[in-house]
């Protein structure tokens, strides 16, 4: 073996960053090329152990504008690589080129045939595809564990399969047709029924060289033998040359080649998909065996049961589920030592089938060496516990790695007569190379195992002891018949084992059709094929040290989805991304790129994050990066900034009371002035930093009244028997309500006078905030000082906890439940509350017929979405919840600092309302109610508003 830092074979002459730069600027929009330090450092990071930095980003908007880039990328030598998701874990969503986004403009969806099939485009997730086809009993084949944010482009191009699809129902299997871009900029739908003749008209060259190598494969015994036992079982390596054999004319033969090339064949625009049975019954359970072998043994018996999953779980990765909140009861038992354990569950779509198969499941388990007792569930809870615990278990395990090390995930198929073999001598392996906690699981049912290693792969001894663990490794996946890659893609990290695996002579047809398709060899290059022995050793990602609160992030992209700026600066992922890229910077002396990073991240990944602390809801180890966010916005106050705001704290009624009064006196201004008063709002905000500044806008509402007041006798003379105490939520007192609405207070005191539920109101009422406008600016002092304001006047209020607190806007009630934690105090929103305690004791209302509902981002974090719709159900015959639902990114007073933020979160969701159409629109948090109002162009109240004022006269 050559030293481990010889150089590649050099590619194609290829243009300067400036000449490229130059070249896109002609080709596209501004706001689409992305070139900054920033841009290029944050982005650039994919999921996997890889990492390399593009000269720029591009946001495509259509399969036209690829084509254009594609051409682009050919004629100035300049590699061009897809980037969609970003979970893709084998370093071929990483490029040094061009990367282009084909995300953000390609999230249509069109369910055909009652959902049987399915038309989408490359940006939309897995589970947001699956949301579209629920309401049909449907859903798509592949089902990988990333499924909350890997998306059906990265789908197609890694041949995605997952946990229970094995290999006939994956992306494979059920791809019916895609319309394609070729690296020549040809388009080509393989559904259409001229494709083939289009094809040759088209790109002559291309059809006829793949019947050429059609006939080639199918006259050579030894080349069809071997395509038989390859893809008998997972196999994403190299090319699907079973297109070859399954297929017989050149538009089907691409379309399933380009399915698992990985982004170096083309851009797959758009994509009709049979789609499966949803198979909602199930039953799951948790199978512990005292060692790997024991459970593997057990696989023969379990497969032929009927199971449609099983999982596979070693030691370290139950140890590492017993380190993670919300962990399953079965997992926190353990006495951890050598077990392992399989993820079993039986599917169907007929309560009787499952229950026959549940049956025969349990007389089987009685029959295996169980090290410790298990019984099938059906209960949802349980089952979620369980499939969020092996979802998560590769970020999960990734997380308890030493500080600075990185995870390296490999992915691995063989016969599952062979697993229990090769899953010992893989352990073996581990311990002869010092891979101390490695870590083995998968989809055990398909002989389909995943395995981590952690170090920090750099240095000489470092790479060697990986280069010579690799080379064993392929020998003993290869010796028991299996692939190197199952599921993952080839990637970088197993090109230069391709030709190992299938031959000479395959290889050599894989080699053709790169040729035949891509001449140029710019689309993707390193990826799935690379004749460099040492190009898996290349460009590893090293991850420094950084910010405590983000400092185990593996790079996941799980986050994203549901991040509101995701669209307009940054994600999560991107935030920590570019702090560790700064730290890199600071470490190699580069000041200048550091500088550079430290003042483009200001607004993006500071002031444009919502905080609203969405991203730990999808984070598999509970990351919020809005922690570091609110640190860093903490570091950025003024002293003089800081005594300002501790001051309104001590001083909150008559600081809130001054931010209504502004609001009414805007409100009051007559039309004819309002664009004169608009212009010198926007005038001020030129001159004045937005973060101090808000901006005003017409369809905001005047000042609310104060809460001492509309509270009443609540407040003056509640009586001797309360049933809870009740602290409206300061927002209402300052945003009032929409024209002719009562407000959220008056409807809440209403419903629970008339459902004989009595509440009492602290006397302080005006002066308690449940503290977030400080928390969420990173203000501690002003923070502590309404803390104690807080837990003095709660205490007393409710009797040191023995009544509950009810709050009205849901992200107040997640502020005061952490003000209050550790005080005794029962936090209780109002939404909850009246569905529980009011609801079932009020009259009947006449209902709409039509109702929209937004969740917000505390709501679903607090686990109120069911309570919403409950309330709303009683208002509405039809209760719309938006699949596109997202935070609203008003955040407080986000939306007003930065209405942008809250423009670009928004987008999505208000396309879909207004489509939908809707007799009210509701919500239950006052500014997420103006957030929504502005995105739709609707009014928004509280659903407690609508629920009050439709109540039958006394």
């Amino acid at each position: 073996m050559t030293s481990l830092t010889t150089a590649p074979p050099p590619g194609p002459v290829r243009a300067d960053r400036t000449t490229l730069l130059a070249e896109l600027a002609r080709q596209v929009g501004p706001e689409q090329l992305r070139s900054r330090e920033l841009d290029r450092f944050s982005i650039g990071n994919d999921a996997s152990h890889f990492l390399l930095t593009p000269e720029a980003v591009v946001v495509a908007r259509d399969a036209a504008e690829v084509g254009r880039l594609f051409r682009t990328s050919a004629r100035l030598g300049v590699p061009l690589t897809l980037r969609s998701g970003g979970t893709s874990l084998s370093g071929q969503g990483v490029t040094d080129g061009i990367l282009v986004d084909v995300r953000r403009h390609f999230t249509d969806v069109t369910v055909l045939d009652d959902g049987a099939r399915v038309r989408v485009q490359p940006g939309v997730t897995v589970r947001t595809l699956n949301a579209h086809l629920a309401r049909y009993g449907r859903k798509l084949g592949p089902d990988p564990a990333s499924e909350v944010a890997c998306t059906i482009g990265g789908v197609i191009a890694n041949n995605s399969s997952g946990m229970a699809c094995g290999t006939t129902e994956n992306s494979y299997r059920t791809l019916e047709s895609m319309v394609l871009v070729l690296p020549s900029g040809t388009v080509v739908d393989t559904g259409a029924p001229d494709a083939d003749a289009l094809l040759a008209d088209r790109e002559p060259a291309l059809a006829a060289g793949l019947l050429r190598l059609r006939d080639r494969v199918r006259a050579d015994p030894a080349s069809m033998a071997t395509i038989a036992a390859q893809y008998s079982m997972k196999n994403t390596m190299g090319y699907g040359l079973n297109a070859f054999v399954d297929f017989d004319s050149p538009a089907e033969i691409l379309a399933h080649l380009v399915v698992g090339s990985e982004g170096t064949l083309g851009f797959v625009a758009e994509a009709t998909f049979r789609t499966v049975p949803l198979r909602s019954q199930a039953a799951s359970t948790l199978l512990v065996f005292d060692d790997l072998a024991a459970a593997n043994r057990s696989l023969p018996a379990l497969v032929e049961s009927g199971a449609a999953t099983l999982e596979l779980l070693d030691a370290t990765s139950l140890r590492v589920g017993q380190s993670l909140a919300d962990v399953p009861p079965a997992v926190a038992v353990l006495q951890v030592e050598r077990q392992a354990a399989l993820l079993l569950e039986y599917q169907s779509d007929d309560a009787d089938e499952l229950a026959a198969l549940t049956e025969g499941g349990t007389r089987l388990m009685r029959q295996l060496p169980l090290a410790a007792p298990a019984t099938l569930t059906r209960d949802a809870a349980v089952r979620a516990q369980l499939w969020k615990l092996r979802k998560g278990l590769f970020t999960s395990v990734a997380w308890a790695r030493p500080s600075g090390t990185t995870a390296l995930l490999e992915d691995i198929a063989v016969p599952v007569a062979a697993l229990a073999d090769t899953c010992t001598e893989l352990t073996a392996l581990f311990d002869a190379s010092g891979y101390r906690d490695s870590v083995i699981f998968g989809h055990a049912k398909d002989g389909n195992v995943h395995f981590m290693l952690t170090d920090r792969f750099e240095g000489e001894e470092s790479l060697r002891r990986y280069a010579d663990f690799t080379e064993s490794m392929v020998d003993l996946v290869l010796g028991h018949g299996g692939s190197l890659k199952a599921e993952h893609g080839t990637g970088r990290v197993m090109a230069p084992y391709v030709r190992r695996q299938f031959g000479d002579e395959l290889y050599a047809v894989m080699r053709e059709v790169k040729q035949l398709v891509d001449p140029a060899g710019t689309l993707n290059p390193g990826v799935l094929l690379d004749d460099d022995p040492e190009a898996h050793l290349r460009h590893i990602k090293l991850t420094p040290p950084v910010e405590e609160e983000v400092d185990r992030c593996v790079e996941c992209g799980y986050c994203e989805p549901v991040c509101p700026s995701r669209n307009l600066t940054m994600t999560p992922r991107q935030r920590i991304v570019a702090r560790r890229a700064e730290q890199k910077a600071l470490a190699a002396g580069d000041t200048e790129l550091a500088e550079a990073l430290e003042q483009q991240y200001e607004y993006d990944g500071v002031q444009t994050c919502a905080v609203d602390g969405m991203c730990q809801t999808a984070c598999p180890v509970l990351i919020n990066t809005g922690d570091l966010v609110r640190r860093l916005r903490r570091d950025d106050h003024t002293a003089a900034g800081r005594r300002g705001w501790t001051t309104a704290a001590r001083h909150w009624d008559v600081a809130s009371r001054a931010g209504a009064a502004g609001l009414s006196t805007a409100a009051a201004v007559p039309a004819p002035v309002v664009p004169v008063v608009t212009a010198l709002n926007r005038a001020a905000r030129g001159v004045v930093p937005h973060e101090l500044l808000p901006q005003w806008s017409p369809e905001l509402p005047g000042g609310g009244t104060a809460r001492s007041r509309a509270a009443g006798e609540l407040l003056r003379h509640p009586g001797d028997t309360v049933d809870a105490v009740y602290l409206p939520a300061c927002v209402g007192a300052m945003f009032g309500p929409p024209d002719g609405a009562p407000g959220v207070q008056w409807s809440l005191q209403e419903l629970c006078a008339r459902a004989g539920v009595r509440l009492a109101v602290p006397p302080e009422v005006d002066s308690l905030c449940c503290g977030t406008p400080w928390s969420s600016k990173g203000l501690p002092d002003g923070y502590a000082v309404m803390q104690q304001k807080l837990r003095t006047a709660v205490l007393r209020a409710t009797r040191e906890g023995e009544l509950p607190l009810v709050t009205d806007a849901s992200s107040c009630t997640e502020g005061l439940v952490k003000a209050l934690r550790g005080a005794g105090v029962v936090v209780v929103d109002a939404v909850a509350f009246v569905a529980e305690h009011v609801l079932p004791r009020l009259p009947a209302v006449e209902k709409l017929r039509r109702l929209s509902v937004h969740p917000t981002c505390s709501s679903r974090q607090l686990g109120l979405d069911a309570d919403l719709v409950a309330v709303a159900s009683a208002v509405a015959e039809d209760v719309h919840v938006p699949l596109d639902w997202g935070c609203c990114a008003f955040a407080g007073d986000r939306g007003l600092l930065h209405p942008e933020l809250t423009a670009s979160a928004t987008a999505p969701e208000a396309a879909e309302v207004r489509a939908a159409g809707a007799d009210a629109h509701a919500s239950c948090n006052r500014t997420c109610e103006l957030g929504m109002t502005r995105a739709v162009g609707a009014e928004y109240q509280h659903v407690l508003e609508l629920l009050a004022t439709r109540l039958p006269s006394r």
